[in-house]
């Protein structure tokens, strides 16, 4: 006889259990399937905190190569990946345990397996270790399956062979040079990381921009500092044609049009970082009524409901942004949601809000935006205005010797109301982050300029856009 929850959740991961929490705080009766090898979800175990771990070493290696301008003397400098690779499975078998911890505690059950749905209140259960399939029924669910990594055709590539950000994830040995297939957040983030620890790096990206969606401004800064660096060539606006392997250097060959040109570039490895997809294989939302794109994303409204009333999505699953915070407060809607559904919970409806969403890239130097980029606050016929100022003019980032970049404000020039803003340079995705509480209290630029800035800091520059668009004609 198959067991019935109220509130059944398909995948672990930060939405899921964001989720299944909030679901067991309303009273609701419980479950999380998972049938991942491994519990945790992709920003703990191949995500967000692997890859920061990574950096870390690698901006420190660098930052002791440029000791000499701080009067410094710093000699018989090495890298051992083996021991970066090692400190990073303590600090993620540290988070991961955890993770487990909070899924396996007496909150809900945990049913490690795979489902596929069977019907629109039930699913389909193939036990992650052998076994017998069985039936689960739910009166309410959440899709939160998470994301995988891309698969791309492009002549050749399957059969030469690439890596994944997971293989650099894991590698105790790197090759000396790579070839980077894409330009947006993960191919930039391994790619600094990769010529931080040495490596030569070529970055080949489609369109005529690297980070596509962000501000042309923006996209240039990071591009033209990243490519000041030793051994690392970003090359935008490019067709991808083919993938060989030369037969005498056993190298792997990147051929691809430019201007109109056919060109190639030679490594030892490729790194394909060329996006994810939306994990929605195999689960059958069909047999539920549960609509996808053509992308294989699950539909769903700001209340995260899907075209079947009592079904929920969140996460990478769903978008529209593949980042933590917002999978968390997606899962959290949606247990919120399926309590209304099931008569359990008194409070409104609850949905997702857009308007102050963060994006942060680790590269060196880091970016990281909140709220609307000028294109779409054009797009939105929007009156605004925008400044900028440089850090290579700003007195803290001169003594740190982090001079790459510029803030960002953008306002609504009718009501002076900061809309947006951008950085790229020193501690960005630190920075933005009193602009986002400035917009979540609706402030004007004037108002922000009655906060008081310490100096000297990174943050005070703020402060200097924030004239420019108060007191400009």
């Amino acid at each position: 006889m198959s067991k019935t929850y109220d509130f059944l959740v398909i995948g672990g991961g930060s939405a899921g259990y964001a989720a299944a929490r909030t679901a067991h705080e309303f009273g609701l009766k419980t479950a999380v399937v998972d049938g991942a090898p491994e519990l945790g979800g992709l920003c703990i175990l191949r995500g967000c905190m692997p890859s920061k771990t990574l950096i870390e070493s690698s901006n420190r290696f660098r930052a002791m190569r440029r000791a000499s301008e701080f009067g410094l003397s710093a000699e018989n400098l090495s890298v051992s990946t083996e021991k970066i690779i090692a400190r990073k499975r303590v600090l993620i078998d540290d988070f991961a345990s955890y993770r487990q911890q909070q899924l396996q505690d007496e909150r809900f059950d945990l049913i490690r397996g795979h489902a596929s749905f069977s019907s629109p209140h039930s699913v389909t259960v193939r036990p992650l270790g052998g076994g017998d399939p069985f039936e689960v029924e739910f009166k309410t669910s959440l899709i939160s399956a998470g994301s995988k990594i891309s698969r791309i055709h492009i002549d050749g590539l399957e059969e030469t062979g690439y890596w994944t950000s997971n293989d650099v994830l894991d590698a105790e040995t790197v090759p000396p040079s790579f070839i980077v297939l894409g330009g947006g957040a993960i191919a930039l983030e391994m790619a600094c990381y990769l010529e931080g620890i040495g490596r030569n790096v070529t970055v080949i990206q489609r369109s005529d921009q690297v980070l596509s969606g962000s501000d042309r401004d923006v996209a240039d800064a990071v591009k033209d500092a990243i490519n000041e660096r030793e051994n690392i060539n970003i090359i935008t606006g490019t067709s991808l044609k083919r993938v060989t392997l030369d037969p005498e250097s056993g190298k792997k060959v990147v051929i691809f049009e430019k201007d109109g040109k056919e060109q190639q570039v030679e490594a030892n490895e490729i790194l394909q970082a060329l996006g994810r997809s939306p994990h929605s294989d195999g689960l059958q939302t069909s047999e539920a009524n549960v609509a996808v794109d053509h992308k294989g994303r699950v539909e769903c409204g700001p209340d995260q409901r899907t075209s079947t009333e009592h079904i929920f999505a969140a996460g990478d699953i769903c978008g529209p942004h593949e980042i933590v915070h917002i999978a968390i407060e997606q899962g959290e809607i949606a247990a919120n949601n399926a309590a209304i559904h099931l008569g359990k919970n008194a409070r409104p409806i609850r949905k997702m809000d857009y308007r102050l969403v963060l994006l942060g890239i680790f590269t060196d130097p880091e970016v990281a935006t909140v709220g609307l980029t000028e294109e779409e606050a054009k797009k939105k016929g929007l009156s605004l205005a925008s400044a900028t100022y440089p850090f290579d003019d700003h007195g803290k980032s001169m003594v740190k010797g982090e001079t790459h970049g510029f803030v960002k404000m953008i306002a609504n020039t009718e009501t002076g109301e900061i809309v947006g803003a951008a950085v790229v340079g020193p501690e960005a995705t630190e920075l933005i982050h009193e602009i986002t509480v400035a917009m979540h209290f609706h402030c004007t630029t004037e108002e922000f300029l009655k906060i008081p800035h310490y100096h000297p800091t990174l943050s005070e520059i703020w402060t200097y856009p924030a004239e420019d668009l108060l007191f400009s004609d």
